[in-house]
C-alpha cells in the first residue's frame, strides 16, 4: 500500500533510501570519501525534515505488514514542473513490481497539482536504471559532470 509518511516514520525513511542506495555505491565504488553528496550518504533526518517542512515535499512510502519497502518525495514547483526524489526500494524487495509502482504513484500525484513535466536524476554510468526509466515513459534530456561526484549526473524527464 502506497501512503504518506508520518513524520515519526522519517528515521525508518532515511534506512530505507540509505540502504537502497548503498546498492548503486557499492556496484560503482563510491565511498563517503569520494562521494560524501551522494544519497546513500548524505541522506539523514535533519534533510528528510527539511524536505518535508521548508520545501513542503509530499512524501510516501510503500508499506505492507508494518515494513516499508519503497519511498519517494515529490518537490512542486511554480511553473507547472515537479522533481521525483530519491525513488527507493530496498534491495530484498526489488523485482516485484514495487518501484514502478511507486513511479507510476508519483506520476499520478503529479498530474492531480497540475504538473506538465516531472524530472528526475540518475547516476549516469547506471544504464540499466536509465533503460528502466526509459521504459516507463522517461525521456534523457542532458548529463552533467561536477566535481564532487565521481560520476556522471543523467537528467530525465516525464512528460504529464
Amino acid at each position: 500500500m502506497i501512503r504518506e509518511v508520518r513524520r515519526e516514520e522519517i528515521p525508518e525513511c532515511v534506512q530505507v533510501i540509505r540502504r537502497s542506495h548503498q546498492t548503486v555505491a557499492d556496484q560503482y565504488g563510491f565511498t563517503v570519501e569520494n562521494a560524501p553528496r551522494y544519497v546513500a550518504f548524505a541522506t539523514d533526518e535533519a534533510r528528510l525534515i527539511w524536505h518535508m517542512d521548508q520545501e513542503h515535499r509530499l512524501m510516501f512510502v510503500d508499506e505492507e505488514g508494518g515494513i516499508i519497502r519503497g519511498y519517494y518525495s515529490l518537490l512542486l514547483k511554480q511553473d507547472g514542473e515537479c522533481e521525483l526524489g530519491n525513488l527507493s526500494v530496498l534491495p530484498e524487495y526489488r523485482h516485484q513490481g514495487i518501484g514502478k509502482e511507486l513511479l507510476m504513484h508519483s506520476i499520478g500525484i503529479a498530474r492531480e497539482h497540475h504538473c506538465k513535466k516531472m524530472r528526475l536524476s540518475i547516476v549516469e554510468e547506471n544504464t540499466v536504471l536509465r533503460q528502466w526509466y526509459e521504459q516507463n515513459g522517461a525521456i534523457h534530456t542532458g548529463t552533467e559532470k561536477y566535481d564532487f561526484f565521481p560520476f556522471t549526473c543523467g537528467y530525465m524527464m516525464i512528460p504529464l
